[in-house]
């Protein structure tokens, strides 16, 4: 065996013998267990991050773990292909996205074969391929037959950028969430998807998701919103107006209603009225999202018509307020400024009068002249005429009880979920299969004339969606009256093509159904892993797919990810200057000396090319707007595949942030170097006799002992626990303990063999190249990924002798060694006879002894 680590070769050799022996490659099985471990698929940007790394390194090391206990496994990969970032590089490079796209998959396809995961490249999937898209397509048809998916013209988020609609989901702190533009708000007919209609199942169904992070339940069950309620009506001339309220108690405390700007009301007002009309075209230009709702100014402008109060009979004035949206509820809501802050805010800045109808329980009864803020609590209702001393609660019951008898409202649940709109004003995505005809209106297009092909050749400009140009794709003829038709221009929301992905590998090579029978052997996804920003969108619209197929026969189960693991980000060094003209450039670390006072501290940085001074922006996520990413392709030539695998899963547990350092990748390389050394040292000193448990003297004992406590450990921080880090550290002092040993007797060399075999197989999971090596050179002549995972000796473990802690009054003063077997009295005759117990203990009485087996001892003083 050669003496120097050669990590390409390695890489090279194991690899080959992968492809060649068809180990990758997964097939059905009709006995055994499977395990389908699945990471979110990438979008084609070009090149690999390390945050990709990091998530495709879990997902293997996950995958070839359950190989090796003897499961069946499917790790497949695939490309989330279409989008705006596509078309926003065809801009700048003059190129067709497609052109872009497949080039971008290509290149990182190679990258991630270099690093050695064990992918079943065999069905591989894109997403901007006819083959897959046309699923997208026949099933949005199918949904349409059922009702679950309609058009409609309703207030949408406009990326002014981007030029397209963003889902409320996207839209974060009211800029978009790819772009960062302001969004604005439009009136466009576009398609929607009724996800509403799984509502309720989507929410209870989190109860169930034991394998899931309870951060991410929460944050869909926040979401979703189910909210118990009461509905009212407040009737006017025209007829009634309907709000919906968590707090009907406060009912007698309303003194307006305010109404979104699109609500019909406001149109009507806005036709009679020119400040209305200014107002509402103003509200337009705004965002329809929540979060932008919530921070913005309070506005609103008289309806000038009125409506009665459903109990009392009092005229209430119309307001339009900016803070309500049409998209939630009706579109209305009745105002309670006593009870409500942001009520009371506008109620303050704009004269309406408050009226206090519920006070706390104990304490000042709440006065509407000197409220600074408004009392938002449950308590006993007063001025509400015949509730007056009902508590909230039951006030809610009784008032609802009323306005059911008088046909204006009643109990209600609602949810915070909308519909999801899907349509998209862009070139690079699925086709929505939908004729226009002037004669047949929206016509679907049949089954047999599917897929709707996307031209690959268009270039976009920027201005607009290039298939609104594009005649040869718009002009067509209407399939049931055969006369001349248009195509729908708007494509789908990406996040369509990526809520049933996993789906496809199961069958990707049947070109004649959605999926089929196979799905059933591998689905549920097992594992699935990917970051916490899918919380909502990718996770949540793939649990209403995987329903809706099942309501379509597809498919027999509802929930398509048993487990979920969220990975932490890939942090790095954040070094800027400020620029003359108020601008920031960013430095990568490489282009960066840092500077440290004689105590070691931290003193600044400057640029390696002329020494001046940046500043230090702390730790980020890597991104190229900082200028801090990595290459990982840099990396894998540098220091080989293993190398930067086992940094990034010794650097951090999963679920935490990694903090990216050079010096851990050396660490990383070093201990793999070491390994090897190890293990050619042995190998070349000759054969080895075989192990003969019952020859071995206390020092071989206690190192076999300590091999199958590590692989103990191992076992359960990499099966149980996903603990990478603690796993690697546990095999590295296992090493340790094996290169402080000179033994050379022939049992000696026999645990060692025991010892590296078994490290090679605990490690193979982690960096499979080496270990491929390894295992070949220790003798086997099998794949190591094809070996079975190695088994603890319960009887190697048994220890003869343990350590104790011994305490003097709860406080450690000693440790001692006895047999493993000793009784309570010879233990705690050896912790008083300990000489730093004896020092604690001399002159005071001992009251009693305190002997903890196996663990410590507790002397009473």
């Amino acid at each position: 065996m050669q003496a120097s680590y050669d990590a390409h070769l390695c890489e090279q050799t194991a690899q080959q013998r992968w492809e060649r022996e068809g180990l990758l490659h997964a097939r059905e099985q009709s006995d055994g267990d499977k395990y389908y471990c699945l990471c979110m698929l990438p979008y084609p940007s070009g090149r690999l991050h390390m945050g990709h790394v990091r998530n495709y390194t879990i997902g293997d090391v996950l995958t070839r773990f359950q190989r090796m206990h003897g499961r069946n496994v499917l790790q497949p990969m695939g490309w989330d292909a279409f989008g705006l970032p596509a078309e926003n590089a065809a801009i700048k490079n003059g190129v067709a996205p497609a052109r872009w796209t497949y080039d971008n998959i290509a290149y990182m396809r190679r990258q991630l074969r270099s690093l050695g995961f064990a992918i079943d490249w065999s069905r591989e999937v894109a997403t901007c391929r006819p083959e897959y898209y046309r699923w997208n397509q026949w099933l949005f048809l199918r949904m349409l037959d059922r009702g679950l998916v309609y058009r409609k013209t309703g207030s949408v988020n406009w990326d002014p950028v981007d030029q397209t609609v963003l889902a409320n989901e996207q839209v974060i702190d009211g800029r978009g969430w790819r772009t960062g533009a302001t969004v604005e708000r439009r009136e466009l007919p576009m398609y929607y998807m009724k996800i509403t209609a799984y509502a309720d199942e989507l929410l209870t169904a989190l109860d169930g998701l034991a394998g899931w992070p309870e951060r991410v339940k929460t944050m869909q069950a926040n979401w979703i919103g189910r909210s118990e309620g009461v509905e009212i009506g407040f009737p006017h001339d025209g007829g009634v107006l309907k709000v919906f309220t968590t707090r009907a108690d406060t009912l007698l405390g309303a003194t307006y209603v305010a109404v979104a700007a699109e609500h019909p009301l406001a149109l009507q007002a806005a036709a009679r009225d020119a400040r209305v009309a200014a107002f509402v075209d103003a509200c337009r230009r705004g965002g329809v999202s929540e979060a932008e709702l919530a921070t913005q100014e309070k506005e609103g402008v008289p309806a000038g018509v009125f409506v009665r109060h459903p109990l009392t009979d009092e005229k209430l004035p119309v307001w339009v307020a900016n803070y309500v949206l049409m998209a939630y509820g009706e579109g209305a809501v009745m105002a309670v400024p006593a009870h409500d802050q942001r009520d009371f805010e506008f109620a303050r800045k704009h004269g309406l009068p408050l009226r206090v109808v519920v006070r706390p329980a104990a304490g000042e009864t709440p006065q509407a002249e000197t409220l600074t803020e408004a009392f938002t609590g449950d308590g006993v209702l007063i001025n509400s005429g015949r509730y007056d001393g009902l508590g909230s609660a039951q006030a809610m019951a009784a008032i609802a009880a009323e306005l059911h008898t008088r046909k204006l409202g009643g109990k209600r649940t609602v949810y915070r979920l909308r519909d999801w709109g899907v349509s998209r004003q862009r070139y690079w995505g699925c086709p929505i299969p939908i004729i226009h005809c002037d004669a047949c209106g929206d016509v679907p297009v049949p089954d047999e004339d599917l897929p709707v092909v996307l031209p690959e050749d268009l270039v976009p400009d920027g201005s607009g969606n290039p298939l609104a140009k594009c005649e040869a794709f718009i002009h067509c003829t209407c399939p049931r009256c055969g006369k001349p038709a248009r195509r729908e221009t708007d494509t789908l929301d990406t996040f369509v093509d990526s809520s049933w992905y996993y789906l496809r590998y199961a069958c990707r090579d049947n070109d004649t159904a959605m999926v089929d029978g196979r799905v059933h052997y591998w689905l549920p996804v097992d594992q699935y892993i990917g970051g916490i920003e899918h919380a909502i969108l990718h996770l949540l619209y793939s649990r209403f797919w995987t329903r809706v197929m099942r309501d379509l026969g597809l498919v027999k189960f509802a929930e398509p990810f048993t487990n979920l693991l969220t990975q932490g980000m890939v942090l790095n060094h954040i070094f800027f200057r400020k620029t003359a003209a108020g601008g920031i450039t960013y430095y990568s670390p490489d282009e960066v000396v840092l500077r440290h006072d004689e105590r070691g501290q931290f003193a600044g940085a400057t640029l390696k090319a002329d020494a001046r001074p940046v500043e230090y922006g702390g730790m980020g996520t890597m991104s190229k707007s900082k200028n801090n990413g990595v290459d990982p392709q840099a990396l894998v030539d540098k220091y080989g595949a293993d190398t930067v695998r086992l940094f990034m899963l010794f650097a951090a547990p999963p679920e935490q942030t990694l903090e990216w350092s050079e010096s851990g990748v050396e660490g990383a390389q070093r201990f793999l170097k070491r390994l090897w050394k190890a293990v050619a040292d042995h190998v070349n000193a000759g054969p080895v006799t075989l192990l003969e448990p019952a020859a071995l003297d206390a020092l071989q004992r206690a190192l076999r002992r300590r091999i199958h406590e590590t692989i103990t450990k191992v076992s359960d921080d990499i099966g149980r626990r996903y603990t990478f880090n603690t796993a690697v550290a546990a095999v590295m002092e296992l090493l340790n303990a094996l290169t402080r040993s000179d033994d050379a007797t022939p049992q000696g060399r026999a645990v060692k063999q025991e010892a590296y075999t078994a490290i090679t197989l605990l490690l193979c999971p982690m960096v499979p190249h080496i270990c491929e090596t390894l295992w070949r050179e220790l003798g086997h002549a099998e794949s190591a990924m094809m070996a079975r995972w190695p088994r603890a000796d319960a009887a190697a473990r048994v220890r003869e002798r343990i350590e104790l802690v011994v305490q003097v009054n709860g406080k450690l003063r000693g440790r001692v060694a006895v047999a493993a077997d000793a009784d309570r009295e010879s233990v705690a005759n050896a912790a008083l006879a300990e000489p730093n117990v004896r020092r604690f203990i001399e002159g005071r009485a001992v009251r009693k002894v305190v002997v903890v087996p196996g663990k410590l001892v507790n002397v009473v003083v």
